[in-house]
């Protein structure tokens, strides 16, 4: 059986990452979703190993210390991180994992597994990007200005990425990262005990 891929997407704010993975996974077969660590109170609603994984502080900081986490980050008083050991897990057991995080976080995540497949999903244009943040109404003049300064940071660190994919109409950046995803398996470097297997 081969082994799942990690699949790590991300894009600057107001790309519409959400959306495209929501649509995805509607779509795809055999694509888990990687739950979070974090250590702030359940919400009402909210299930343990479902919506995140709930840790007290001494819990995560024990995490963080015995190296078991993809990835994490404080923000705003409490910890959030990708427990490693349960995306291992699914791996080993053939099925692809979708970790929808942001530069900082892909980048730690490339560096404990630079084989994962990196797919950076960015706006047709900077202006339209600004136009879709603004249709939230969410923000002043002064946010949407540090927003879109930061996307230009961004999207010079979405050149470490192995794919980037336009998000112009949600179904055809579907589409594309599920090409993608399907090119990925069949690469030879992945299929190498494939190949051994064949010649016996």
């Amino acid at each position: 059986m081969s082994k799942g891929l990690l699949i790590v997407v991300s894009g600057p704010s107001g790309t519409g990452k959400g959306t495209v993975c929501d649509a995805w996974r509607k779509i795809a077969k055999n694509l888990g979703y990687s739950v979070s660590a974090t250590t702030r109170q359940p919400r009402a609603g909210e299930v343990d190993g479902v919506n995140y994984y709930f840790h007290t502080k001494e819990e995560f900081e024990k995490m963080i210390a015995n190296d078991e986490l993809l990835e994490w980050a404080e923000v705003y008083g409490n910890y959030y991180g990708t427990p490693l050991k349960k995306i291992q897990e699914k791996l080993a057991a053939g099925e692809d994992i979708l970790l929808e995080i942001d530069t900082q976080g892909a980048m730690k995540v490339k560096a404990k597994v630079p084989e994962g497949l990196f797919i950076y999903l960015i706006p047709p244009s900077l202006a339209e990007l600004e136009k879709r943040i603004r249709g939230r109404g969410s923000e002043t003049e002064e946010s949407l200005a540090r927003r879109l300064g930061a996307a230009r940071e961004e999207i010079e660190i979405g050149k470490q990425y192995g794919y980037v994919v336009v998000n112009d109409e949600v179904e055809n950046a579907v589409a594309t990262i599920e090409s993608i995803r399907i090119a990925e398996h069949c690469a030879v470097s992945r299929n190498i005990d494939v190949l051994d297997e064949l010649k016996k």
